[in-house]
């Protein structure tokens, strides 16, 4: 069947298959690369500084770039840039996996990187345009699914991998799906693309402004945990703040913004963003801290550590349906609440923790904080996706995909900071997670502002939807008995 005249659900599928892939090939390559890393150093002759900038300088060209991707998506359609990432990041892998060189690897990663941009809103992009809006909640289900899988697959195939074959090993396994789901997606899959594409235009200057701030915060962020608090620090921050300023008096005064005005409005939308900037700081930087915990405190070696961390990981497959079921039935607003309650509970139960506790006990935590996360990642992801319109449909997802890159970076520099001043670690941790925990409840409190069960739910939409076809079923019938 030629893809001209491919059904909607085969057409369907292969935009979900491709969708899903390309988000597990990121995620897979973040969780295999941190294994791979001290034998690479090793291997290499590389300072840890060097081999830290492996992982910076590619979060760096993610974060800065994602929203512009996001607006090349939808320009010019959410299957060319996807396939474009997806191809740019497999052969950069491949280059990597070559590298002679630390300074090679530092600068294929940060292409990478801007691969990585290309290809993460794009996933949700395509989505958006293959799916109705009342329909999102379950595709993106199992598109958080299956990072789950890949998060918890990572440490064990990396270090699988990293023991068998060598650290090149871990980069080469991106490659043959990288190239084969980017020729898939420029032969056969067939994405409709929203009415006047061609009119997006591109803001360069917005698209600099925004890069600025996020380069600086994230630089900023990251640099935390090794330098902590300092006047770099401090200047970093500020020159984040005043580029982010600059950026948002542009969005408003601008003919034509990168994020239009539109998005910014839209109280779900932005509640959305700050709920999963939240949940994944306060989610992160107690997993930052439980490692600490795990491996310095309880004396605990990786593999046993992970072991601990596992019923997260099972959560985050396992529920992540469930919360696509829920949020159908009773709407975001009380989805989102329910699941950042139960991450607040689970922050808290750890923050009692103490070298008497039992794995059953250290699981059970773990276990809360994973149903309450997913359940916030499909419930926010999907209000961000469903509620721009498809000619945004890039921007929204290049949105997400930032918050879910900020997250983390300031939960594990707010867990370092609040560890440093607690001076021991056992006394320093109970109050660093009750900041984190506080952290979540502040997204529930966001989550407030999200659309309820009604006309501006899921179950809402699909409701007019079905209006909407019977009504233009009553006129068809009338136009017939005419």
């Amino acid at each position: 069947m030629s893809p001209a005249v491919m059904s909607p659900a085969p057409h369907r599928c292969l935009v979900l298959a491709g969708s899903i892939t390309g988000a597990v090939i990121v995620a897979l390559d973040g969780t295999v690369l941190t294994v791979a890393q001290p034998t690479m150093q090793r291997d290499l002759h590389a300072s840890v500084g060097q081999i830290q900038w492996t992982s910076t300088g590619y979060l760096i060209a993610v974060a800065s770039l994602l929203v512009l991707a996001g607006r090349l998506g939808d320009r010019y359609g959410h299957r060319r840039v996807f396939a474009a990432g997806i191809l740019g990041f497999g052969v950069t892998s491949a280059g990597i996996g070559l590298a002679p060189g630390v300074g090679w690897v530092i600068g294929l990663r940060v292409a990478q990187g801007v691969c990585g941009a290309l290809l993460q809103p794009a996933t949700l992009g395509m989505l958006r345009a293959a799916y109705p809006p009342d329909r999102l909640g379950m595709p993106i289900a199992l598109r958080t699914s299956a990072i789950g899988v890949a998060a918890a697959a990572g440490p064990v195939v990396g270090g699988a991998l990293t023991d068998w074959l060598g650290w090149r090993a871990v980069f080469f396994l991106n490659v043959v799906p990288g190239l084969v789901t980017g020729l898939l997606a420029l032969a056969v899959v067939r994405v409709p693309e929203p009415a006047r594409v061609s009119g997006v235009r591109l803001d360069l200057p917005g698209a600099l402004l925004l890069a600025v701030a996020l380069v600086c915060l994230v630089h900023t962020l990251v640099g935390i945990p090794e330098t902590g608090w300092t006047t770099a620090t401090t200047l970093g921050l500020a020159g984040a703040a005043a580029a982010a300023g600059a950026f948002v008096r542009h969005v408003w005064r601008g003919a034509n913004p990168l994020v239009p005005p539109s998005v910014l409005r839209s109280a779900a939308v932005t509640s959305a963003l700050g709920i999963l900037v939240s949940a994944s700081a306060s989610m992160f930087g107690t997993l930052f801290v439980g490692t600490w915990f795990l491996q310095d405190v309880l004396s605990l070696d990786p593999l046993r550590s992970g072991l601990r961390v596992l019923p997260l990981a099972a959560m985050m497959v396992l529920g992540a349906p469930v919360a696509a079921v829920l949020l159908r039935r009773h709407g975001p607003r009380r989805t989102a609440m329910a699941g950042m309650a139960l991450l607040a509970l689970g922050v808290l139960a750890f923050s009692r923790l103490d070298r008497a506790s039992t794995a059953v006990t250290m699981g059970g935590c773990f276990l809360v904080m994973g149903a309450g996360f997913v359940t916030v990642m499909v419930t926010a992801t999907a209000v961000i996706v469903r509620e721009a319109s498809e000619n945004h449909a890039g921007v929204a997802g290049g949105l997400q995909q930032t918050a879910m890159n900020i997250g983390p970076a300031l939960g594990v520099a707010a867990a370092t900071m609040l560890m440093r001043r607690g001076g021991a670690f056992v006394p320093a941790m109970g109050p660093a997670l009750a900041v984190l925990a506080a952290v979540a409840v502040s997204g529930a409190l966001l989550a407030a502002r999200l659309p309820g069960p009604g006309p501006g739910s899921v179950t809402g939409a699909a409701q007019r939807r079905t209006a909407s076809s019977a009504s233009s079923a009553t006129c068809s019938e009338r136009q017939d008995s005419t």
